[in-house]
């Protein structure tokens, strides 16, 4: 999960580090990070936004990529700041290719 001003390059970056793919979900979330101050629709008016806007990003690859996907993102979204993101990295067991209905690789 990455502040979605840093979309692009996030993603230039993650496809750039060998990634075949990736899925992209612009989320909102509510952390300890400070909620943005944002304009009403006239734009009169400014108020706290209830949550902060994110991009969830999905990849799913090869064990000998993780680190080098892994730095490629920290390298364009850390600030140092609390609002910078999550990594997660989970194994995944088994794939299936939904048009043949093959199990296997990816």
């Amino acid at each position: 999960m990455i502040p979605n001003l840093k979309r692009g390059q996030v993603v230039d970056a993650i496809i750039s580090a060998g990634a075949g793919g990736l899925t992209v979900s612009e989320t909102r979330g509510k952390g300890s990070s400070p909620r943005p101050l944002v304009g009403g629709a006239r734009g009169t008016a400014k108020y706290v936004a209830e949550y902060n806007r994110t991009d969830t990003i999905t990849t799913i690859v090869e064990d000998s990529q993780v680190d080098a996907i892994v730095k490629a993102i920290i390298d364009i979204v850390q600030t140092g700041n609390k609002s910078d993101g999550r990594i997660f990295v989970s194994n995944v067991e088994e794939t299936y290719d939904i048009s043949t209905g093959q199990k296997g690789k990816l």
